[in-house]
């Protein structure tokens, strides 16, 4: 079985201690095989920040776990202009990781990360199609009976939030992304950014989608919510399924909430009961 940890949005710089210090306790007693951060390591790009996040995953590798980690927007300077033109991902590449496409197979899954971050998308994220070649070739390079999975920062459509709006917009080039990530075979994508957890299945929220679980992670420790509290991933992979399980802040720690196992029925994810995972949106 693979385990996984699948952290985002930490935000040093709008960040709780507090929530910190109770992720890596959480971490530790999970054991997960990687753990996935899904982008947002910093609330503004600023040197103190990124060295608040760096001290961060170091005290998560000397505690013997592995990282995947992909950037997100606010990795990149929002008010230093030369900066986020010039060289917007230098200082995350030299406090998180020189990688930003990282990939590794580990527990029986492979896990590819893409960055969706650039200078000129404030909110929505990109993916271009070079990088779309890349995840075919990647993917195709291994074992097609072991998990592939897909990690971004920005979800790759926009996603129902309740009987609500959708929230988030329509990634650049979407389409084109998604036929990739069918082709490549992908079966989970791992995002972040809106600050809300969710898991759905891609073709009942965007048609010709392909097979892949989409799971959502919220933010883990930003004080910056949007009316839901701070929470992390547990995600469970195994040959009857995946099981993900929402890690939920109490006040006091990140105790077990909503915990779901799907299974895939004639090339569909459903819950273990049967039922669809996401109700298609009605546009």
């Amino acid at each position: 079985m693979a385990s996984f940890v699948h952290l985002s949005d930490l935000h040093f710089g709008a960040h709780d201690p507090r929530l910190v210090e109770a992720v890596e306790r959480r971490v530790d007693e999970a054991k997960p095989d990687l753990v996935v951060i899904s982008g947002d390591f910093t609330q503004r790009a600023r040197t103190e920040q990124f060295e608040e996040a760096c001290a961060f995953l170091t005290r998560l590798k000397d505690a013997g776990h592995e990282v995947l980690a992909v950037p997100g927007n606010h990795d990149v300077p929002l008010y230093d202009v030369l900066r986020r033109f010039l060289s917007p991902l230098t200082r995350y590449k030299r406090y998180i990781d020189q990688s930003l496409c990282p990939f590794i197979e580990i527990g029986g899954a492979a896990v590819l990360g893409i960055n969706t971050a650039r200078s000129l998308t404030f909110k929505n994220g990109h993916v271009s199609h070079e990088q779309m070649d890349f995840i075919r070739e990647t993917f195709a390079r291994t074992d097609p009976d072991q998990p592939r999975i897909l990690v971004t920062h920005h979800p790759l459509f926009a996603l129902p939030v309740g009987d609500g709006p959708e929230l988030g917009h329509l990634m650049d080039d979407q389409q084109d992304a998604l036929s990739a990530i069918a082709e490549a075979g992908v079966d989970l994508l791992l995002a972040g950014h809106n600050h809300r957890a969710s898991v759905g299945e891609a073709s009942q929220l965007v048609h010709g989608a392909g097979k892949a679980l989409v799971v959502q992670a919220g933010t883990a420790t930003s004080t910056r919510t949007r009316d839901e509290a701070q929470s992390f991933n547990r995600i469970e992979i195994d040959g009857s399924g995946v099981r993900v399980t929402v890690l939920l802040w109490n006040g006091e720690d990140f105790v077990d909430s909503d915990s779901e196992f799907f299974e895939r029925h004639q090339g569909h994810w459903k819950l273990a009961s049967g039922e669809p995972v996401q109700e298609a949106p009605s546009a």
